[in-house]
């Protein structure tokens, strides 16, 4: 495997103050990989998130984006990123969708898709149209381009979001618990679109409480627990001969949950 990792993490570290949520993580996603974090809540695996794409500032270790490292400056608890201009390269090529979907309520579902390309971004406005439109296509809701959020049910806002993340052309989509707020027959049609998604060999960090769809879109499932990687692997060991005791139990609780 020569190809150098769209993201790569070392040995990250990420404290609030003493609360320390990441003790040291390693995580590697290749081009076309789907990497699945799972873990109950307070293992650390939204703030690894918001780390990766500099939401949050990190402690220690490194952040590398194709090969490239985050420069810092400063260290500790008073690290930061030293180039801004860094930054926004590489928060735009790794898109971001939240739990919560984030759309501006006061425009319409197509300017929502269109705005970060055109004023970030400065592209060509008919351009983006065109490529919001498609994708709202894509994601099943091409038919609501003129609709407002409030107009939208919480599945159809979030493939919204989805789309509005692909029309930025990232490297790779970070999905912060993407299914979590939805009821169960909204989840499944945003769970159709990221299985979609994961078919065109799109590289995805997925932090998720959907152990099903963690095992179906996953090339590689990462067992958080308490800041540190507990267990990790192909999705059919993980899933179907779980070594810790640790992931057993979590693995049971989330059948009976």
């Amino acid at each position: 495997m020569s190809e150098t990792p769209v993201i790569e993490i070392r040995n990250l570290h990420k404290a609030y103050g003493s609360l320390e949520v990441l003790k040291g993580v390693d995580i590697t996603a290749r081009k076309g990989d789907v990497v699945s974090l799972i873990g109950s809540s307070g293992s650390g695996k939204s703030t690894l998130l918001r780390c990766c794409n500099l939401l949050e500032d990190s402690q220690q270790g490194e952040i590398l984006f194709k090969g490239e490292p985050v420069r810092w400056k400063g260290d500790g608890h008073n690290r930061r990123p030293a180039d801004a201009k860094q930054v926004l390269r590489i928060r735009t090529n790794l898109s971001m969708v939240f739990q919560q979907f984030n759309l501006w309520a006061h425009m319409t579902i197509l300017q929502n898709v269109m705005e970060a390309p055109v004023t970030v971004l400065g592209r060509d406005r008919a351009q983006v149209e065109e490529a919001a439109r498609g994708y709202l296509d894509k994601v099943g809701i091409g038919d609501k381009c003129d609709a407002y959020p409030a107009q939208l049910s919480g599945g159809q806002q979030q493939r919204a979001a989805i789309a509005r993340a692909l029309c930025m052309e990232p490297e790779a989509l970070l999905f912060d618990e993407p299914t979590s707020a939805l009821d169960p027959e909204l989840e499944q049609e945003v769970v159709r679109v990221i299985k979609s998604l994961a078919q065109e060999g799109r590289t995805m960090l997925i932090v998720t409480h959907d152990m099903k769809m963690a095992s179906d879109v996953s090339d590689h499932v990462v067992f958080l627990h308490q800041g540190l990687i507990e267990e990790q692997g192909p999705p059919e060991t993980l899933f179907g001969a779980p070594k810790s005791e640790r992931l057993r139990g979590f693995l049971k609780s989330t059948v009976h949950a």
